[in-house]
């Protein structure tokens, strides 16, 4: 398996984990990325500079992995437009009806052992096997 990363991926993990906990510690407030990003449009003054600050940070985060990882990720763009906007667009929806996404539910809520996060994150995590299964196995998109 060439694309098998585990020191990266811990890391990663860790940092992720590490920087939920700062800011549920210092601020209270849970790292849901749709809730931080939706607020970035209806918060104001020092709730609205600190969402601006972590999404920034996201953003930092990638671009610096990018610039000194040896072998930088190549992305992939072979898929058909309608199936990202179709993907997106379910993405958006299910993070509205669900009440959160899977940075709120699937790395807080679960370490807070919520139900509803777990529910969640089950639901999350059979949709996308399901999805995967279905465009590369029955569809064959993207094989």
């Amino acid at each position: 398996m060439q694309n098998f990363t585990p020191v990266s991926a811990l890391l990663g993990g860790a940092l992720i984990g590490l920087s939920a906990f700062i800011l549920l510690r210092l601020n209270g407030r849970i790292a849901g990325i749709s809730s931080i990003m939706s607020g970035v449009f209806t918060a104001s003054g020092p709730n609205r500079h600190w969402r601006l600050a972590f999404l920034a940070g996201l953003v930092m985060g990638a671009a610096i992995w990018r610039a000194l990882a040896a072998e930088p990720f190549a992305l992939r763009q072979d898929h058909p437009l309608f199936l990202l906007a179709a993907g997106g667009f379910l993405v958006g929806f299910g993070t509205r009806i669900g009440n959160g996404c899977t940075s709120g539910h699937g790395i807080c809520g679960l370490a807070l052992l919520s139900p509803r996060s777990i529910a969640a994150t089950l639901t999350f995590m059979a949709s996308g096997m399901a999805t995967v299964y279905l465009l590369r196995h029955v569809l064959r998109v993207g094989v």
